[in-house]
C-alpha cells in the first residue's frame, strides 16, 4: 500500500506542486477507505428474476417475429414461382394449341422471305449467266456486244440489290 501512495503522489507532482500533490493523493487514499467500508447494495433476487423474466418475453417475442417475417419472405416467392408456372403453362398450351400464330412471327416470316428472296434472286443470275454464256459462243449473232454489256449490267445490278436486302 505504501508504494501504490508513493507512485500517487508522484503522478499527482508531475501536475500540481508538492503540498497539493500530498493532498490529493491523502483524499483518494480517504476516499478509498469509505468506499472499502461501506459496501454497494445487492440487488434482491425477486429483481434480478424479474429481470431475467422481462428478457426471456422480449427475445421469445423477437423470435416469433424474425420467423413471421421469414415466413412472409418465403410465401412471396412461393407465390412469384407459382405465378410463373401458371403463366409459362397458359403460354405453352397457347402455343400448341395455335400452331398457324407461331408461323406468322416476324422471325418466321423474316425466314420464309429470305428464303425466297434467295431462290429468286439466285435464279435471276443463273439466267443472267445463261444468257451471257450463250452469247459467248455465238449463238446469238445479233447485236452480241450489246447484249453482253447489257446482261453485265443486269448483273451488276442484281448483285447490289442481293446485298441491300
Amino acid at each position: 500500500m505504501n508504494g501504490q501512495n508513493e507512485n500517487l503522489k508522484e503522478l499527482f507532482e508531475k501536475f500540481v506542486e508538492g503540498e497539493q500533490a500530498e493532498q490529493a493523493a491523502e483524499d483518494i487514499r480517504k476516499g478509498e477507505q469509505i468506499l472499502g467500508g461501506n459496501p454497494a447494495p445487492q440487488p434482491d433476487d425477486e429483481l434480478i428474476a424479474n429481470i431475467k423474466a422481462e428478457i426471456a418475453v422480449s427475445l421469445y417475442n423477437k423470435k416469433q417475429d424474425t420467423l413471421r417475417r421469414t415466413a412472409y419472405k418465403m410465401m412471396a416467392v412461393a407465390a412469384g414461382f407459382m405465378l410463373l408456372a401458371v403463366i409459362s403453362v397458359k403460354l405453352f398450351e397457347k402455343n400448341s394449341i395455335e400452331p398457324e400464330r407461331a408461323v406468322n412471327s416476324p422471325a418466321a416470316l423474316s425466314a420464309v422471305w429470305d428464303n425466297s428472296a434467295d431462290e429468286t434472286l439466285t435464279a435471276e443470275i443463273e439466267q443472267i449467266e445463261s444468257d451471257l454464256f450463250a452469247m459467248q459462243s455465238s449463238e446469238n449473232s445479233s447485236n452480241g456486244s450489246e447484249a453482253v454489256t447489257e446482261l453485265e449490267m443486269e448483273m451488276i445490278e442484281t448483285n447490289n440489290d442481293f446485298w441491300k436486302g
